[in-house]
Formats: C-alpha cells, structure tokens, sequence
C-alpha cells in the first residue's frame, strides 16, 4: 500500500520537473527563431516543422480554399482562389490581354511569356498592396488557377476560349512559356503560382460535367490529352494542378489514382500541391455515385494526394479522420505541400529577401502593359480572307463607313470570360472612329441582337434591320461586327440560360446575324466581316460571298484600336488559326465522344472551311532551300533541320513558319500529320533569313495502343511553309508547303 503515495511523489515531482522545463524552453524560444521562419532551411523542411506544430483542426482548416488564419503560429489567413488567363482577373484593375484563344493565335512563345510575366507583375503589385490594407479576399493571392491546357477537342465546348487550342504541341510550347512567365526566373522564390488545369480529359459538355464520365483510350489519353501538363509538370515546373469536374474511365478526376498518384506523382514526379475544381469533391458522393458520404468523398480525394477543396467538404476531414477513413500522416503530406507553396511565394519571409515583394502598386496597369496588350492584340487577328485586296483600306479615299452588327459597341465582347477590369475600353466603333477621325462620316447601327429576335423588348423582330440597311446605303465600305461573346459561351453558370450551358448546339451565327450579313451584303457595298468569338463558327455563305473576312476574338480592353490598325494597314496580319473551322456540325462525332477519331486538323476526315494554322497577310511569304543536317538518323538522334523565307511582298511583316511532322510507316494509327515546330519572325519588304528547327526523338515516336511512346524506324516526311499541307491550306493561300524526307534506322 505505501507504493502509491511514492509513487505518487514521483509523478508530481516529474510534473513539477516538465513544468519546469517547458518554462525554460518558453524563455529560450522567445529569442530563438522557430525552424519554419528559418529563412537558412529548405522551404520543405520549414514546411514539416510548421505542420508539425499544428492541431489536426489547424492542419485541416488549411485544406480549404479559405484557410483562415492560426495566430498562435502567426499564420495569415488566405484564399487560394485567384483567376489569370489573361490577366488578373476578378479583383479589380489591371492590364487585359486577349482571351487565351487569343493568344494562340499569335503561334508566339515569347509574347506569351512576357504576357504572363507581366500578369504577375500586376498580380503582386496588386498583392502586396491587399496585404497592406489588410485585405486578404477572395482573388487577391498569389496562386493563380491558370492556364487551363485542356484540349479544345470540339468546337462547340464553351470553355474552349480559355485554352491553346486544339494541338497538343502548341498547346504545351505556350502552356510552359505561360508558366514560366507565371512564376518568374529567381532560383529561390516564386514570382506567383502557376495551376495547369483541369487534369487531364475535360473538355464538355458543360451542362452534364458534374455526372459526366469521360471514356478515353491509352492512346488518345498519352497522344493528346496529356502531353500539356506533362510538360507543364517536368519542364515548366508548374506549382500547381486542378483537377477535372467529371470522371476519367471511371474515377473522379479530383480523385482519381491513375491520374494523380500513378500519373501525376509517380511517373512524372510531380511534388507541387493539387486543387480540387470548385465544389468537385461533392460530386462525389451526390453526382458520380462513387462514394455514399461527404466523408467518404474527402478521404477518397485526399488519399489519391488531392490537397486542397476549392469548396467545403474537406471540412469533413475530421470526421472522416476519426472514422479511420483518412490518416493523420497523408493530411501532414497535403498540409505540408501547401505550406512549401506558401513559403516558396516568401510568404512567412521577411519582404526585403523577396525580390518581387518591392514590385510597386504603380506597376499595375501601367501604360507599358496596356500598350503591348494592344500589340498582342494585333498579333492575334487572324485574316480569313482578303479577295481582289479589298483590305486594307485607304483612309484618304473613303468618305464614309458604315459599321454595323451586335459586336461593333461591345465592350462585353473585348473581354472573354475570366476577366479582369480595365481602366480603359476601346470598342470596334470607337477604335474605327479614332482612326478616321472627322475626315471620314461613320454610320453606325447594332443590326440585331446578339441571340435574341429584336433588341427592343417592346420592339418587333428586326427592329433594327431597317437601319442597318439605310447605313449600307449611304457607306463605301461596310464593317460587320458579327460573332458571339461571354455571355453566351463560357462556363456553365456564366452564360444566358437561354444557350446549352455555355456550350453551343450548333456552330451558326446565333440569332438573326446571319440572316443580317445576307440582309445587308444585298446593298451591294464592299462588306469586311469582323468575326469575334472564342470558337470557330460556321460561315459557309461568308466564306462565299463576303470579300473580307478577319476572326479577331475577344482581343482584350483596346481590341477595337487593333480592329482599326488592321482595317487602315498600319500593320500585316499573321495571326493564325489553333482551331480548326468546320463546316458544319453534321461532320462532328457526338459531343460525348472523347476519341480523337475525326477530330481535330490530326484526324479529320473532311475538308476544313478554314484550316489549322491557316492565316493570310498583307504581304508575300517565300520559302526556300528546304535542308537536313542528316537524311538518315540513328534511332535516338533529333532532326536539325532549317528553311529560307523571304518577304517578296509590299509590306513589312511577321510571318509564322510552320512545321509538320508525318510518319509514314507507323503500326498503329497515327495522325496524319502533326505540327511539330513553329517560330513567328519579323521579316521587312525583301527581307530574307534562314530559320531552323529541331524534331526530337519524342516528336518521332508514335504512342501504341498501349499509351507507351515507341521510336520506329521508318520513313518520315517533314512539311515547312506558312500553313499544314494540306489541299484546303494551298487552295486558300495559294502556296505549296515545302516537302522534305528522312529516315530514321
């Protein structure tokens, strides 16, 4: 019995010894620096230590979008949350570049880089001054969720304007130069978070995204739906990675094992931190039917490396934890991976070891940006067509203009979606009227609506049509400003509920536009057609009977001063298509279908309307003195190739030169042909230079049914010159490619 009372003795004086020690350690660690704020450590390491001192309610509240603040460790509240496609977006003013359709349009990896490198400028000089007035909201952060690199597989996808287009390679060339204009070039810090999204197969239908599985072969996974965030991943070094709303062969993309873990982590060794989409992880349990429970669901995303919920059911976590669903050890991973991101973005540093933390406020949206916004905006126009010169016109001999369509006063159609504010907004009106000046009369009528029958809600149906024909009549010249815009394409939820959800169920011009074009070209004046849209669409009848067609996009907040450069000939054209332009509907599979069978410049079976990679000029392009380093290569060597071009036109000019790879004796199916090298160059009248090329090893191997890349020898035929090789690209532009053989044994 008298064991008790001593031992008893013993805890207490124990107790009294750990009071004692802990107190000590209190006094030390009040001059000591805690390891996590130990700018000497690896952000890893400092990482570890900040986790390790977390509650598992801490650690959790960290796993949402919203991560609140945890005082006692002097960890700031912050949103994950922030949108840059095409500049900052959603958080008020800064620069606003042409949608990311856009953007590829250029064929221009520098330009996309620097348009990136600008975005986060503003994005931390926007930053910065938030945290100094203490506001840490929602797309006000360092982590931007772009770009998206999902492939624009089929044109009626709504959401397809936010990507590269429809080619893989282009696709991933400008993905990697976004990112790393993102990020920025310190060896130590990141300039802002890049997210490649949405991984990997998601590319519609809007509207069924949240049930949708989408069943995709080994092949068409690995030869099309991947290779962007691969490169993304392994050369870019992207931050970040969102999953898809829908299912990839079964699994849940947010929490999918092939896709994150075996794909992802594994394979490509990707050690950066994976978003959910927003509110995904629900779809779980109440749209995909994988899971019965919101627990369920969260442990199933987080245990396949998902680590944070843009939502809030990684709040269950805790339940999900106690039910033996999840463990505390993969929450630290996800937590940790976080907090690295954090750290990596100087964030717990002190500001004056963050080269990018002196960035100041005035840098957002300075002239400096706003002017080269416009220049990217030119170099996206894309012209169409251009029969007998039409364009450009002279401003000395017009005398009158009649601008005419639902586009032409837009400034909704300037911005695309995901987009920012702008401090100023140059419609095609007024960047035509800015042009001209008061030399030249401009008559001006919005023909119809966008989509609907009549503008006038009281009005009869072709309320305007009347006028817009008195314009015509009274014009030399007619700009058409037809298309679509946000508004009606875009994300589910973003769109008039009136249109599929953001996609398009067909690729007409919506509403009576079409009907006004026919209306108005039975004037009989000179008619230029300004296209502006984030997809292709079907102008059969334009193609045919309009002189002048230009596709402009949503070309950003001074798009219609670009229109205007064009039209007047202050510069040449060399925008060119990443999409293709179809005919029609009736040649597409069905929407569902995620085989790249008949889709895409790759595997099309019919004639495009406008090709990928087509694009016409003010001026003449020729080619010459095709040449290989070597005509026959060990399996394993890369192609050194180069080409002469010569501008032998009246305009001083960028030119985009294209090259095409085919593979002539593959065992499987492959493409017909597949881009495989690009480079936009500057060339003034009778300016010549020789441009080169590299095709890889990779570029030559074909993807088995297996989804493994497999290096053939055999035949292989390379195409250069200044569209594919196509019939409908020579018909249209008048110029044969270059043809030229190799062999690899």
């Amino acid at each position: 019995m008298s064991e008790k009372p001593a031992s008893k003795a013993i805890e207490n004086r124990m107790s009294e010894r750990e009071v004692h020690n802990k107190t000590s350690e209190s006094k030390r660690s009040e001059n000591e620096i805690p390891p996590y704020l130990n700018e000497d450590l690896s952000f890893t390491e400092r990482a570890k230590d900040l986790v390790s001192r977390m509650t598992l309610d801490e650690k959790v509240s960290q796993m949402l979008f919203r991560s609140p603040a945890i005082p006692r460790l002097n960890v700031p509240s912050y949103n994950w949350w922030n949108e840059a496609i095409h500049g900052v977006a959603r958080a008020g003013t800064a620069t606003m570049f042409p949608q990311t359709i856009g953007l590829a349009a250029t064929f221009d990896e520098d330009l996309v880089y620097k348009t990136a490198d600008i975005i986060s400028t503003e994005g931390r000089a926007k930053y910065h001054e938030y945290q100094r007035k203490g506001d840490h909201d929602i797309y006000k952060g360092l982590t931007f969720w772009a770009p998206n690199i999902n492939i624009f597989r089929d044109p009626r996808w709504g959401r397809g304007q936010e990507t590269y287009g429809e080619d893989p390679y282009l696709t991933s060339r400008l993905g990697v130069a976004f990112v790393k204009g993102i990020q920025g070039n310190d060896e130590k810090y990141l300039k802002a978070a890049a997210c490649a999204k949405h991984f990997a197969v998601h590319s519609g239908p809007e509207s069924e995204r949240h049930s949708f599985n989408a069943v995709v072969s080994k092949k068409d996974l690995y030869e099309t739906y991947l290779p962007a965030f691969e490169a993304c991943v392994k050369e870019a070094g992207v931050a970040g990675v969102m999953g898809a709303y829908n299912r990839t062969n079964g699994e849940p993309c947010c929490g999918s094992k092939t896709l994150l873990v075996d794909i992802l982590r594994k394979d490509w060794g990707f050690d950066g931190y994976v978003t959910s989409d927003c509110w995904a992880i629900k779809d779980f349990h109440e749209h995909h039917m994988v899971t019965h429970t919101a627990p369920e669901s969260a442990a199933l995303a987080v245990n396949n490396t998902c680590d944070l919920n843009c939502g809030s059911m990684f709040a269950n976590l805790l339940i999900a934890h106690k039910e033996g669903l999840v463990s505390e050890e993969a929450i630290d991973e996800a937590v940790t991976r976080l907090m690295t991101i954090r750290m990596r973005l100087g964030m717990f540093d002190k500001p004056e070891n963050v080269p990018y933390s002196s960035i100041p406020y005035e840098a957002n949206d300075c002239k400096e940006h706003r002017d080269f916004s416009l220049e990217v905006a030119k170099k996206s126009m894309v012209l169409l067509k251009n029969e007998g010169g039409l364009l450009p016109l002279n401003k000395k001999s017009i005398k009158s203009i009649a601008v005419i369509g639902p586009n032409a006063d837009s400034r909704t159609v300037l911005k695309g979606n995901y987009h920012g504010t702008a401090s100023q907004y140059i419609t095609v009106l007024e960047g035509i009227r800015e042009a001209v000046g008061d030399e030249v009369r401009i008559y001006y009528s919005e023909g119809c609506h966008l989509y609907k029958d009549k503008v006038e809600s009281l009005g009869q149906p072709h309320d305007r049509f009347a006028e817009a024909v008195s314009c015509a009549e009274m014009a030399d010249v007619v700009v058409m400003c037809l298309g679509l815009d946000a508004t009606i394409e875009g994300e589910e939820g973003d769109t008039a509920k009136d249109y599929s959800s953001g996609d398009k169920l067909t690729l007409n011009l919506p509403g009576l536009q079409e009907e006004l074009l026919e209306t108005v070209c039975k004037v009989g004046k000179p008619v230029i057609l300004v296209l502006m849209s984030g997809s292709a669409l079907s102008i059969s009848w334009a193609d045919e009977n309009v002189p002048a067609i230009i596709e402009a996009w949503y070309p950003g907040a001074l798009g219609g001063r670009a229109v205007a450069s064009l039209l007047f000939g202050e510069f040449s054209p060399a925008g060119r298509l990443p999409i293709t332009f179809y005919r029609t509907t009736d040649e597409l599979p069905d929407f569902h279908d995620y085989s790249m069978k008949n889709r895409t410049y790759r595997y099309m079976q019919n004639e495009a309307l406008y090709p990928f990679g087509f694009g016409l000029s003010y001026t003449r392009f020729e080619y010459s003195d095709l040449a290989f380093e070597k005509g026959i290569l060990k399996s394993g060597e890369s192609l050194n190739l180069s080409v002469r071009v010569r501008n032998a036109g009246d305009f001083d000019s960028d030119e985009v030169v294209e090259v095409y790879l085919k593979d002539v004796h593959a065992s499987v199916d492959v493409p017909k042909w597949s881009l495989a090298g690009f480079k936009r160059i500057h060339l003034r009248m009778g300016e010549e230079a020789v441009v080169q090329f590299t095709i890889s090893p990779r570029q030559m191997s074909i993807v088995d049914n297996d989804g493994k890349l497999v290096l053939e020898p055999g035949k292989f035929e390379v195409y250069v010159g200044g569209s594919q090789p196509d019939e409908r690209s020579l018909k249209l532009t008048g110029n044969k490619v270059l043809k030229g053989t190799f062999e690899v044994v």
